[in-house]
């Protein structure tokens, strides 16, 4: 068995550390155990919170920009997770203006901020009532990549071709 050499520790654990680093503006640990579902109908003014999920909806104000997003769990980097499994949905408010057409319909964003009072709205026909965020971060994720998966080389996947006649 070969032995890395300590001269090359620094540079494997950096590597590693950097897998599944928070960024910057995300990080933290002194964030409230609570979930969209949860602070819609209790009274959670003022908690910390850290969520995220995919936009539905970006409606720019004067002053703010307000983001309405399906909430996902997030993994151990702060990213919502690809699943279909949802705490509900929040509204997420920041000052400045954030483009519609970067922050689109579907993009994965995390938030950081404090709870205010729940707002109500609709989704559809359906009244809802959606927990507000004033966010102090709010961070727009990279496009997942979707790649293809080829198996590897199998004479029983592929149905027979010309080349195999008489192997019958």
């Amino acid at each position: 068995m070969k032995r890395i050499s300590v001269s090359k520790w620094p540079v494997l654990l950096l590597m590693l550390a950097s897998c599944a680093s928070v960024p910057d503006r995300l990080s933290g640990t002194n964030f409230a155990q609570v979930t969209p579902h949860m602070a819609q109908n209790q009274d959670l003014v003022g908690r910390r919170v850290r969520w995220g999920g995919s936009i539905t909806k970006v409606v720019p104000g004067r002053q703010e920009t307000c983001f309405e997003v399906v909430s996902h769990p997030l993994d151990s980097s702060a990213r919502p997770e690809d699943v279909d499994q949802s705490d509900g949905r929040f509204i997420a408010c920041t000052a400045g203006f954030y483009d519609p057409a970067v922050y689109a319909e579907g993009r994965e964003i995390t938030v950081v901020g404090t709870l205010e009072i729940p707002q109500l709205g609709k989704i559809g026909e359906y009244q809802y009532r959606f927990p507000r965020v004033s966010a102090s971060a709010v961070y727009l994720w990279p496009k997942r990549e979707i790649y293809p998966y080829y198996p590897p080389y199998d004479p029983f996947w592929y149905p027979p071709g010309p080349w195999m006649m008489g192997t019958w």
